[in-house]
This record gives structure tokens, C-alpha cells and sequence, in this order.
């Protein structure tokens, strides 16, 4: 193989050419330590001056190989080991592996898997990984079930798959199989729970999050900020702001940007603005300079609390101050909170003015803000973007068509409705998930499949009963419109949330807090009502739905109507 001329001439900073030939362990510290792009430079210069790579060269050398752009640069590698007589060496296997994962291409990945006649734990670890990465996350479990021995990264590989998939009760489902075994080498380590606590956060499952929590103290792990801010983003995605920060105090000074972004972003989640701005100011009178991550967190509370004057100052303090680029993430925010704040104009500008194009989550703050300020124009130009950019987005149909409706514009009505219709589009039903006595249970709209249906809609008759007696009246002007306002009342009734507050009521003690997890926006008549349950029933009830958190205390939202 011909060596690129232009890399043979570079040169490491620290190699003294007084020392031509320094042995093979001295070339490796060089290539371990060194940057990704000199650590090529430095093997084809060890190799000019005629020393032999061992087993730990390659391994070292290909670790540096991270990218789909750095493919071909470790295929030459990959012929070089050939060439070198390390074929048959399961750690180089391990690694080749490895590189050919980070670099894209699975299909080298898995030849090289199965040229070994007898792979180590290592080396099915690794083509695990490959297929997680690739998210083929059922090909990840069938060689998971393949393997003839297992260790702790086996296990944490496969639960963190799952995570990163949004298999979250899979992800707890493995973890309990591997709880079930004995041994150390399947004893969960910090990786372990940092996965299992995202899965627990993922599905606001707060008593599996409490449990994983004192968990880790029972074992002993030690809670770095790593540890801790998974902590603190799993009891913040449970619902449990309080709970967060406790645990985000007791880090102390081993509190890092990451802690402090995710407390942040947590209260910004929950409505707690003011709370969030306060906690940028102290982490700068700590020392701790922000991150991209930190901004979104302050520029998401902005948004929730409707500060607009605040939001442009961070977005322009991130660059003018800290030298940080706003990425199209913070763009987005910043549609947002002109958007909601009734400044269509203004959110036009930053659409039109970003350096990238916009994108789903751009076009969607848009679109929320003009849905909210009945801009019917800017509403239908969102949309249409919207679907351009996700062809089978069932909810930016059914929106546009209802956009369509309430101007009485019935020919374009058809035609979304017959465009869903042929694309075999179907809306997305709304879930809610409800955690009682440690069990998750489900409930989709209408859902007649629980066990104790019937005892779930008297108990929810009931409730409606006692409502209208306090003067509830359904809000309908958010149900299709092809409904006649039986029909919508009827839809309404049998929204997830209510299904999931009924049967909370029947499994739980009165005054017990109620915490739903919801797959879509909550809707305006839901709001209305579980405002006035937790009134007439003196219930705390927390919903968080895909926009950001609800707390229902004695008749009043935290979102105080600006959600």
C-alpha cells in the first residue's frame, strides 16, 4: 500500500529526531495521546523509521477513527494490519470493529465479526454496539441472546440501546433480568443506572426512578456529576422539581456545566422561569462558564414564562459574551417566545434571517404561536412547510385541514382529508401513562382494554357529573370539525388524561398526588377540567404532556395559561 506523501512529512510536536527509532512502546504513547488528526501522521512516521508495530499499535491508531469522513483512512489501517500479521488478534478485531461502527459502515463492521472464529466478550460487545448505533435495535437483541457469556457492558450496552430508542420499559425489563443473575460481572455500574435512569425519566415513572435512586446509594456508587445529573434529569422528567434539586445541592462543588444546564432546564420545563434565571446568574458567580446546553435551558424558561426581553438578550449575550454560536435549536426558541407572545412579525424575521434552514421544531414554534393568536395565514404557511419537511406527519394534516375548515374552505378540506386518506395517514391517538403502586398502566382515547374498564367510566361519569354541577361546559373547538357537538362531547369525554385520572382515583387515597404522562399537547377542554378536579377534589395533579409540564393545584396551572 502506497503511503500519502503529504502525511509522512508531519511531524509530533514532542518526538526528538535526536532519538531516530524510539522503541514500539514509545511510538504508542505518541499515538494514543495525540490529537485524531495527528495520530495517523505519527504511525507512517514510526513506520519510515522502521520500527514494527505490536498488538497495542493498531488498537491505539484505530480508536482515532471516529467519523464516516475517516473511513478510508482507516481501511488503509485495516490493509496495514493484514499486511502487519495481526489478523487473527481478537483485540485488533475488537477495534476494527469499533472503527468501522464510528465510521458508518456496518456491513465491514459485521465481515470483520464474522472472519473471527472465536469472539471474545469484547468483540460481541462491540457488533452489539454496531447495531445499536445503527439503531437496528432488534438485530442488537438477537445477538444479545447469541452471546455465550455476558459482562456488565453486554447488559449496560443493550439497556442503553433500548434507551436511545425509546424502548424505555424494555430497557427496565432487561435490567431486571440482569438484576436476576448473580456475580460480578453482571452487577450494574454507574453507565448501568445512568441508562436506567433515563428509561425511568423517559416514561415519568417516579416511584422506578425513586427505587433506581436509592439503588445506587445501596451499592455504593459514587454520585460524580455525571451520576448526579442523570439523577436530577430523571426526578425532573418525573415530575419531582423538588427532588431534583436536592440532589443537585448535595453535589456540591462537583457540580458541572452539564448539572447546572440540566437543573435549569428542568425548571424551565416546569414553568419555573424566574427560578431558572436565577440559577444562570449564581453557576456565573461560581465560575462556571455556560454551554449551548445551558442557553436552550434559560431560552426554553423564557419562552414558558412569556419573557421576551429576556429571551433576546440571552440569545444575543451567547455569541457577543461567551463566543457561543447559536445552533438552530436556539433559533427555534427564540420563534417560539415571539411567536406565543402574539410578535408574528417579529418571529417572520428570525424564520427568514437564520443561517440554516429552518427546520420541523422551527416551523412547528410557529405554527403553535400563530394557532394561539388565530393568525390563519401564517397557521397554513407553517403547516404546509411542515409537511414538505414530514410527508406522513398525521398532525400537521389533521391541523391543516381544520385550518381549512374554520375559513369554510371545504375543497381544501377534502383534499387533505382524501391526500391522508391515500397516503394511508392516520392521526396519532392520545396516551397517557399513569404509574400507580410501582405499575405503569396505559390508556389510550377511548380505551376500552383495561381490566377494570367499567369501574374506570363510572368513576369518570362520576366525576363529570360533579363538574357540571360547578358549571363545567365542554370546550369543543379543538375536535375535528366534521363531528356534530354530540359527537365532539363525546370524543372529549374520552380523552387518555381523564381515563387516566379516573382509574388514579379508584387505586389511590384521596389527596394522593397524580402524576400522567401524555404523548400529545394536552387540549383546552382537558386543561379546564383537570383545573377544576384539582379544586373540587383537593388533588395535586401533574400532567406532562410533549410541550413541557403542568402542575393542577386547587384550581389554578402553573403554566398560568401560557402553554
Amino acid at each position: 500500500m502506497r503511503t500519502p506523501s503529504k502525511l509522512i512529512s508531519f511531524a509530533h510536536p514532542t518526538l526528538h529526531l535526536s532519538h531516530p527509532t524510539p522503541n514500539t512502546v514509545i511510538w504508542n504513547t505518541l499515538i494514543k495521546a495525540s490529537p485524531t488528526s495527528s495520530a495517523l501522521s505519527i504511525y507512517l512516521r514510526m513506520r519510515f523509521h522502521g520500527v514494527h508495530p505490536d498488538f497495542y499499535t493498531f488498537p491505539f491508531l484505530l480508536q482515532s477513527f471516529t467519523s464516516p469522513s475517516e473511513l478510508r483512512s482507516g481501511q488503509q489501517v485495516h490493509a496495514h494490519v493484514l499486511l502487519s500479521g495481526f489478523s487473527a488478534d481478537d483485540f485488533v478485531h475488537t477495534s476494527l470493529i469499533n472503527m468501522y461502527s464510528c465510521c458508518g459502515n456496518f456491513t465491514f463492521a459485521q465481515q470483520v465479526f464474522d472472519e473471527m472464529l472465536h469472539p471474545d466478550i469484547p468483540s460481541w460487545n462491540s457488533i452489539v454496539n454496531a447495531n445499536v448505533k445503527l439503531g437496528c435495535i432488534d438485530n442488537a437483541r438477537v445477538l444479545f441472546e447469541r452471546m455465550p457469556l455476558r459482562n456488565v457492558v453486554s447488559w449496560s450496552c443493550m439497556i442503553n440501546g433500548y434507551v436511545k430508542c425509546g424502548g424505555y420499559r424494555e430497557a427496565l425489563g432487561l435490567f431486571r433480568e440482569m438484576q436476576a443473575l448473580e456475580g460480578d460481572s453482571v452487577k450494574p455500574n454507574e453507565f448501568t443506572m445512568s441508562s436506567v435512569l433515563s428509561a425511568c425519566g423517559g416514561l415519568g415513572a417516579l416511584e422506578h426512578g425513586k427505587w433506581a435512586h436509592a439503588y445506587i446509594g445501596k451499592c455504593g456508587m459514587a454520585v460524580d456529576a455525571v451520576l448526579g445529573t442523570s439523577i436530577i434529569d430523571m426526578y425532573v422528567k418525573c415530575g419531582s422539581v423538588e427532588r431534583a434539586r436536592c440532589v443537585f445541592d448535595e453535589l456540591g462543588a462537583r457540580k458541572d456545566v452539564m448539572a447546572w444546564s440540566a437543573m435549569m432546564s428542568g425548571l424551565a420545563m416546569h414553568g419555573r422561569s424566574e427560578e431558572c434565571i436565577a440559577l444562570f446568574s449564581e453557576m456565573q458567580m461560581h465560575g462556571v462558564r455556560p454551554n449551548a446546553v445551558t442557553f436552550l435551558g434559560v431560552l426554553c424558561a423564557c419562552v414558558h414564562g412569556g419573557l421576551v426581553n429576556e429571551g433576546r438578550d440571552y440569545f444575543e449575550r451567547m455569541d457577543s459574551e461567551f463566543g457561543i454560536t447559536p445552533q438552530i435549536q436556539h433559533y427555534g426558541c427564540l420563534v417560539d417566545l415571539y411567536a406565543r407572545a402574539g410578535l408574528i412579525a417579529e418571529a417572520w424575521k428570525i424564520v427568514k434571517s437564520m443561517p440554516m434552514k429552518p427546520d420541523v421544531l422551527v416551523w412547528g414554534a410557529l405554527l403553535s404561536g400563530s394557532r394561539m393568536h388565530q393568525d390563519i395565514k401564517t397557521c397554513e404557511l407553517s403547516l404546509k412547510e411542515l409537511i414538505e419537511l414530514e410527508p406522513n406527519n398525521s398532525g400537521a394534516h389533521v391541523l391543516l385541514s381544520n385550518v381549512y375548515a374554520k375559513t369554510g374552505r371545504w375543497e381544501d378540506v377534502r383534499h387533505v382529508r382524501n391526500l391522508m386518506e391515500a397516503k394511508r395517514i392516520k392521526k396519532v391517538p392520545g396516551c397517557s401513562t399513569v404509574e400507580v403502586g410501582g405499575t405503569l398502566h396505559e390508556f389510550m382515547v377511548g380505551d376500552e382494554s383495561h381490566p377494570e374498564t367499567r369501574q374506570i367510566y363510572l368513576m369518570l361519569e362520576e366525576i363529570m357529573k360533579r363538574l357540571k354541577k360547578e358549571g363545567y361546559v365542554g370546550d369543543t373547538k379543538e375536535v375535528l370539525l366534521d363531528l356534530d357537538e354530540e359527537g365532539k362531547e363525546l370524543a372529549l369525554a374520552f380523552h387518555s388524561e381523564k381515563l387516566a385520572i379516573a382509574f388514579s382515583f379508584i387505586k389511590t387515597k384521596p389527596g394522593t398526588t397524580i402524576h400522567i404522562v401524555k404523548n400529545l399537547r394536552i387540549c383546552s377542554d382537558c386543561h379546564v377540567v383537570i383545573k377544576m378536579i384539582s379544586k373540587i377534589f383537593n388533588r395535586e395533579i401533574v400532567v406532562r404532556d410533549c410541550n413541557r409540564f403542568h402542575h393542577f393545584r386547587d384550581g389554578s396551572c402553573s403554566c398560568k395559561e401560557y402553554w
